[in-house]
């Protein structure tokens, strides 16, 4: 398994954007597949986006897509989520994942190995 730390979190204004880094530490990072989840009050945790660890292919959730970009820095052990164009329906905790030899085509929580300690993306006006 992977360690995960995430960093970026914080609080903006409504259009504005914000750029989460997920920095992983282990061994073998180039296998997993890396996800980017996120929990509102209330409510259950969602995948947002995803990057494949095999070809590098990239995966949005609906209600992000045009505004995200997710991307992966292999010799770094990081992936980053950059979000645009941000609203307050955006307002959650962000949590990045780690698959072990995933290819993104489960959005289910529970076939991810690693997890971050998540960090609060707060969009307000």
């Amino acid at each position: 398994q992977l360690q995960l730390v995430e960093s970026g979190g914080g609080s903006v204004q409504p259009g504005g954007s914000l750029r989460l880094s997920c920095a992983a530490s282990g061994s073998g990072f180039q296998y997993y597949s890396e996800g980017w989840f996120r929990q509102a009050p209330g409510k259950a945790r969602e995948r947002v986006s995803c990057i494949s660890g095999t070809d590098g292919s990239t995966y949005y959730a609906d209600f992000v897509k045009g505004r995200f970009t997710i991307s992966r820095d292999n010799a770094k052990n990081t992936v980053h989520l950059q979000m645009s164009s941000l609203k307050p329906e955006d307002t959650a905790v962000y949590f990045c994942a780690a698959e072990y030899g995933g290819t993104c085509w489960s959005t289910d929580e529970s076939d991810y190995d690693s997890w971050g300690q998540g960090t609060q993306v707060t969009v307000t006006s």
